[in-house]
């Protein structure tokens, strides 16, 4: 063999080994991939534990302090992972953000929301389902409202794992509410507001679904199907947009800013319809730039409703942010204030650190876990495109607005979701409609046959039966295990 021979085969077996350790490289990445967001989780939880220390110092129960603000911070993680997709789903499935751009928006927004307007329902969710002083001593009530956070977390993760959305503030009402009843007994619980709840399992879905079919009717009727689309979007977008807006402003008011500067619902709606007309006009000259040169294809209406989607996402967020950071602190919140004064209080307030870690939190367990349920949301329930993601987002506002004028409690989760799922429905009775319609004017033997019409659906009925069982024992669920875990920990007590 010559030295150049010799020199080939050597470098051919070093290429063949550098390949080898190239794969187990690959092979080993791709194994440890799954543990890098739990693992940065774990990080986050012992960097809030060092929060908890340094902002309680010395004290006689501050070490009991850090482990409920451990429970804390891994339910804001849940409600981050699952909670936020509803937000941020519609506008990743409608292709008019990336995941990274949602998840920046969303922690941006959701953060803002949780510091602004967040402290107003932490008093409710501490001390709103159970009466404190039915639980005897302070004691009970903090252990109860351990067991609260700690079983609605539990709940969530469980629910993000197998993929469905589900309701976070229901979660923790069920837990508040199983701890209430091992505690002190069915007398305990404001069962006027868990009926409530309950009844809302019906409405949100269900108002928010018929809501969202009937923008993308209206939609559909005033733009798609006229001959001359682009003149119909120049008429009636910038109406749309400022529908959006005025909407939203009376949403945020109503829900996001009720801290800063509270206002009545006649009031907020009078703010909205101001906001509403002006952005409208504003917008006319905008859109009319923005359809210049566009086909007269459906195509290129999706175009305008880009940016007005992402904008509503963002304000979405803003106020999710404002309303559900309580689910993540207000029981820590009443179990800090509890331990430090040893009496019960009907208003809790809400230490900085404390709201820092439910801001914090949803925001870091959206970065690390929500991907999977933004795209469940987003584009396993049905196919979304710009229109319909501008028609969920709208309903999700139009929904509770009408809710707080009606003075229902609703879901924003089942809100979203229940809009989806109205979008997509109708899209099923729209094409079945049309489908009828052409179908009359082709001979009998050419028409499509009943199985395969039947196999055409827009909504994926396994996602409409998962998501709903979820929902339906979301309260019982966390209930149950709330007051086994209260009776554990009670037995420490005593």
């Amino acid at each position: 063999m010559s030295g150049n021979d010799y020199e080939a085969d050597h470098l051919d077996t070093l290429d063949r080994d550098l390949g080898r350790f190239s794969t187990l490289e690959r092979a080993a990445s791709y194994t440890a991939r799954p543990m890098v967001a739990p693992g940065l989780g774990f990080i986050f939880i012992v960097l809030v534990g060092l929060i908890a220390i340094v902002s309680l110092g010395e004290t006689s129960n501050s070490l009991f302090i850090v482990v409920v603000a451990i429970f804390g911070a891994y339910m804001a993680l849940n409600i981050g992972a699952n909670d936020v997709a509803n937000n941020m789903g519609p506008a990743v499935g409608a292709n008019a953000l990336t995941m990274g751009g949602a998840i920046a928006i969303a922690a941006v927004f959701e953060s803002a929301g949780a510091f602004i307007g967040g402290a107003d329902v932490v008093s409710t969710i501490a001390t709103g389902i159970i009466a404190p002083e039915s639980m005897g001593t302070p004691e009970y009530f903090v252990w109860a409202m351990v067991a609260a956070l700690l079983s609605s977390a539990i709940w969530v993760n469980l629910a993000t794992w197998i993929g469905a959305p589900v309701s976070t503030t229901h979660s923790v009402v069920g837990g508040v509410m199983g701890a209430g009843i091992a505690a002190a007994g069915l007398s305990a619980i404001s069962w006027g507001k868990i009926g409530a709840i309950a009844a809302s399992w019906v409405v949100s879905p269900m108002l928010g679904g018929i809501i969202a079919a009937g923008f993308l009717w209206f939609i559909k009727a005033r733009i798609v199907y006229q001959p001359d689309k682009i003149a119909a979007a120049r008429k009636w977008v910038p109406v749309l947009i400022g529908f959006m807006a005025g909407t939203f402003a009376t949403y945020l008011v109503l829900k996001g800013m009720k801290n800063i500067y509270p206002l009545s619902i006649q009031s907020a709606l009078l703010a909205g319809c101001a906001i509403g007309i002006i952005i409208g006009l504003l917008m006319v000259p905008v859109i009319r730039r923005q359809s210049e040169g566009l086909e007269n294809r459906n195509k290129s209406i999706k175009v305008l409703f880009g940016i007005p989607l992402v904008v509503s996402a963002a304000l979405l967020s803003f106020a999710h942010g404002a309303n559900d950071v309580a689910n993540a602190v207000g029981p820590l919140a009443a179990i800090v204030q509890v331990s430090h004064t040893g009496m019960f209080a009907d208003q809790v307030t809400i230490p900085f650190w404390v709201m820092l870690i439910g801001a914090l939190g949803i925001s870091v367990g959206l970065f690390l876990f929500g991907p999977k349920l933004i795209r469940m949301v987003g584009s396993q329930i049905t196919k979304l495109n710009p229109m319909r993601a501008y028609c969920v987002a709208l309903s999700a506002a139009v929904t509770v607005i009408v809710a707080s004028w009606l003075g229902l409690p609703v879901s924003s989760t089942h809100i979203a979701v229940g809009a989806i799922f109205g979008v997509g429905f109708f899209r099923e009775w729209d094409a079945e409609r049309r489908l009828r319609k052409a179908q009359l004017a082709i001979p009998t033997e050419g028409r499509m046959a009943p199985e395969e019409r039947r196999r055409r659906k827009l909504v994926r009925r396994s996602h409409v039966m998962t998501i709903g069982a979820a929902w339906v024992i979301t309260l019982p669920a966390t209930g149950v295990l709330s007051a086994l875990l209260y009776l554990g920990l009670s037995m420490l007590i005593k």
